[in-house]
């Protein structure tokens, strides 16, 4: 699958994976920020998210391989590649499955474990916006915020609000798919044995409000990725780059400058 991008700078290749009802416009700020420092850097739609296609077929394998695809497209040897939650997931997925291509790896607030479903009262309040009726975003939030007391996840939500046609509004994610393959979105990246080529370095960085990585998770992680290195956000949640971006930026390009 082709995926949608944007780029930003010239230097050596860092490629940004957005979480579950992103997009790669999320990550703008982020992107001009590092490209800065002197690396090129993409972020980039997966599959049923933003600009890129949409499929029925929705888990990590079939999104290292879109990943895949993109990096032998731009003919790039070695990337730094950065994931948040989902797109953690995928980063890590691609990392077991061509290890080869990765310089450094950023995982944002996600370990490889599996996590149960815990996205009904979004899901709920998507499918209540019924684009048949509603012909604002303003409508749309209203409803979303029956269903959703933070207004950061709300604003969150409403960015994939698009004019389908001049009088039809529409979710830029594939809500369909996404509900069908909830599951996925959660499952575990499985290491078929304690790894030995995953030697390249790797930051794993958690907020101190989340929970998605427990201090229980370090040593199983570090089993998989040696020479990983854990770095907790003072007074940042699940959304450590939107809630503390300076922070954030700071480890991010300590790391990939050192």
């Amino acid at each position: 699958m082709k995926l949608f991008y944007r780029k930003f700078g010239q230097g050596n290749p860092f490629l940004i994976l957005h979480g579950l009802f992103g997009q790669c416009d999320n990550w703008q700020t982020q992107a001009k920020a590092i490209a800065d420092k002197g690396f090129e850097v993409y972020i980039i739609d997966q599959r049923n998210h933003g600009l890129s296609p949409h499929d029925e077929n929705f888990n990590y394998n079939a999104m290292s391989s879109d990943l895949h695809e993109l990096i032998t497209d731009l003919n790039y040897d070695k990337i730094i590649l950065l994931g948040h939650s989902m797109g953690g997931k995928t980063a890590m997925k691609y990392a077991q499955d061509h290890s080869q291509k990765i310089n450094k790896l950023i995982i944002a607030d996600i370990a490889p474990k599996f996590y149960p479903p815990h996205h009904q009262k979004i899901i709920d309040a998507l499918q209540a916006v019924d684009f048949g009726i509603i012909k604002s975003r303003k409508e749309a939030s209203d409803i979303l915020s029956r269903y959703i007391a933070d207004l950061g996840t709300i604003q969150f939500l409403l960015k994939n609000i698009y004019w389908k046609t001049d009088s039809q509004l529409e979710w830029r994610f594939n809500l369909v798919s996404i509900i069908n393959n909830i599951d996925n979105v959660g499952a575990e990246i499985e290491f078929s044995s304690i790894s030995t080529n995953l030697n390249f370095r790797t930051l794993f960085i958690r907020g101190e409000k989340s929970d998605y990585i427990n201090n229980s998770d370090i040593s199983i992680i570090r089993n998989n990725f040696p020479d990983a290195e854990f770095v907790t956000i003072p007074g940042a949640g699940h959304w450590l780059h939107a809630e503390k971006p300076n922070e954030f930026l700071n480890e991010i390009i300590r790391f990939i400058s050192e």
